[in-house]
């Protein structure tokens, strides 16, 4: 592979040596255009199978995959040696390597409320279970958040996870270099004057590997001496100082990950997400790459560049067909100006990315979900009213679980309930939702009579059918039972199952129960009423207020009658919003988008393929 020299003038394009200021050490607010920003992005080795090996107490170095159903979903390092791939059959696996440990995932099972290693799971009976995975997930997340307490972390997925490194790093430096507190007293650029060079002699992170500046002139030495060998030719800037800083801090909790919890991880630290998550796959398993500045564009150059992330589907196929190239080293000549004019200014994007540029952000989510799903596609279709409770049970087993799990941390619960389904030669699902009443102890019976009560709203009962004939015949191929609008509760919230007492908790609905408590006391002198003014429609809502009412009580009320209320004017936004008009023009037909049905998995990120067609 020939080294890559990029020419004097583009140098400044690829952004490989920005200036760093004081400013940029001691601003409170790291944006992406800091040029101290450092990513890692941190990948489970093998998760699932991991997961398996320590639960079973199995050597790590057994060759074991994780079955579901009929495929493999995780293939460990020790199976891979012997040509085992996530796509080879079960049979073909056991050939490769009689002494193979299999493992089916967990699965639910009608009548039992927790998944179980069930030794022969049947799709037509179980349901998957990927609780045990979520729950080591999560723990692995905590680890981040206390061995790396100020920087930011975003879980990407249930096995990777994005970390800014760039406030700690702030911090660090000022320890180290406490001359970088205040820029020097007769400097006219006062807090933007840069700093002044770095160490000539930097101390590299020796656990990690860095990828080298010139491949071809430094082979064999991906290790932590290539940086030091490289130092002559390519001398140590500020951000390599944060790489450094950065690799020290995540192979700390690297290492506490594997001391505390068992799990082996791999590693990636770059100045953006994007080339954080490439380079984590530079050396597996049980590593961590670090990717300098410098070494960027030799890095990318021979990089088959369908192999990028939203470049790997019709776009990048565009893009071979238009310039008939296949690394991104061949696109590199492509002028910014052509390329926006034959596929549009979004363009920018795929021209900064061969560049190494990405200006994505690590964002932080939400401790809670804010919806949790259970779907089953159904290997024997619900043909009549008495083919559903079994897989509902299933479903709403599973959504116990998950619900009770989350309250663990805090007590949540979800404003609605809703029951998806589809019918064979259907395009869209059907679905319906309705309030879901706190309760204090929930079981997956108290799920499972919400759920029916929507399934009679949603299909024509079996005597009906009969009755006329008009009606279609029921062909359910897909259920799903879904929690919405997850948050966690207020005082007042919390304490309304102890004010509706009994009834509550069996599911009752709110409005019922408010509407006796009202009743019961339309005539007790003592009553004075509480009132709520709702901000969308004006109209002045009112609950009665007993004398000895405490605080709580009172709240409870009233955040009763708020959310009934709310939930109104949802469901008239939906019945209000226009069918959105596929393909204009096309006579193409329209869905409404209360008829879409279940939402379907999200996508990570948006593609921008619809960006890129030609004029």
């Amino acid at each position: 592979m020939a080294t890559f020299s990029l020419p004097a003038k583009d140098v400044d394009e690829w952004n490989l040596n920005p200036t760093v200021t004081y400013r940029h050490v001691l601003s409170q607010s790291t944006g992406v255009h800091n040029p101290l920003r450092t990513i890692g992005l941190c990948d489970l080795d093998c998760f699932y199978a991991q997961c398996e090996q320590r639960r079973l107490g199995i050597d790590p170095a057994l060759p074991i995959v994780v079955l579901q159903w009929d495929m493999l979903i995780a293939v460990n390092y020790p199976a891979r040696e012997f040509g085992i791939k996530r796509m080879t059959k079960l049979p073909d696996a056991k050939k490769m390597c009689p002494n193979l440990v299999v493992v089916h995932v967990a699965t639910y099972k009608d009548g039992e409320s927790e998944p179980k290693y069930h030794p022969d799971p049947n799709n037509k009976t179980h349901k998957v279970s990927l609780d045990l995975y979520r729950r080591e997930s999560n723990k692995i997340l905590n680890v981040f958040k206390t061995t790396l307490p100020t920087a930011e972390i975003e879980k990407a997925s249930i096995d990777e996870s994005f970390v800014d490194f760039t406030r700690p790093i702030q911090q660090i430096l000022l320890e180290r270099y406490p001359e970088l507190a205040s820029p020097p007293p007769d400097s006219p650029l006062n807090l933007d004057t840069p700093l002044p060079p770095p160490p000539a002699r930097l101390e590299w992170h020796k656990s990690s590997v860095w990828v080298p500046v010139n491949p071809e002139a430094e082979k064999g030495t991906e290790s932590s001496e290539g940086p030091q060998q490289e130092q002559d030719s390519t001398p140590a800037t500020w951000h390599d100082v944060a790489l450094s800083i950065a690799a020290e801090l995540l192979d700390n909790t690297r290492r506490e990950i594997r001391e505390t919890l068992g799990y082996t991880t791999s590693a990636g630290i770059a100045r953006n997400k994007f080339l954080a998550k490439l380079v984590a796959s530079y050396k597996k398993p049980n590593s961590q790459s670090v990717l300098r500045n410098a070494a960027i564009p030799n890095y990318l150059r021979p990089l088959p560049f369908q192999k990028i992330r939203f470049l790997g589907g019709k776009l990048g196929t565009i893009l071979a067909e238009e310039y008939e190239a296949k690394t991104v080293g061949e696109l590199l000549y492509i002028d910014l100006a052509e390329m926006q004019r034959k596929f549009g200014p979004e363009s920018l994007w795929v021209y900064q990315v061969f560049r190494g540029i990405d200006i994505g952000e690590v964002k932080e989510k939400p401790p809670v979900n804010k919806s949790m799903l259970a779907s089953k596609n159904l290997p024997k279709p619900i043909r009549q009213d008495g083919d559903v409770l079994q897989w509902v049970r299933v479903l709403c087993s599973e959504l116990a679980v998950r619900l009770l799990e989350a309250r663990e941390t805090g007590t949540v619960w979800p404003k609605t309930i809703a029951l998806h389904t589809k019918q064979a030669g259907d395009s869209a699902s059907k679905s319906k939702q309705t309030p879901f009443p706190f309760v204090r102890d929930l079981t997956g019976d108290v799920i499972v009579a919400a759920v029916m009560k929507l399934w009679k709203e949603l299909h024509t009962s079996d005597a009906e059918r009969a009755a006329n004939p008009n009606v279609p015949k029921m062909k359910i191929i897909n259920i799903a039972v879904s929690f919405n609008g997850v948050e966690t509760l207020e005082q007042g919230q919390r304490n309304i199952a102890g004010f509706f007492g009994g009834p509550a908790s069996k599911g009752a609905s709110s409005s019922k129960l408010i509407a006796q408590e009202k009743k019961s006391h339309e005539d007790d002198s003592n009553a004075s009423p509480l009132t709520y003014k709702c901000p969308t429609c004006s109209k002045v809502l009112s609950v009665l207020s007993v004398e000895g009412d405490d605080e709580d009580t009172r709240a409870a009320r009233l955040e009763a009658v708020k959310a009934e209320h709310e939930d109104f004017h949802f469901a008239q936004r939906l019945s209000r919003q226009e069918t959105i008009k596929l393909g204009a023009g096309s006579g193409k037909r329209r869905i409404s988008p209360a008829r879409r049905g279940p939402p379907s998995k999200k996508r990570k990120e948006p593609g921008i393929e619809s960006f890129f067609k030609k004029k």
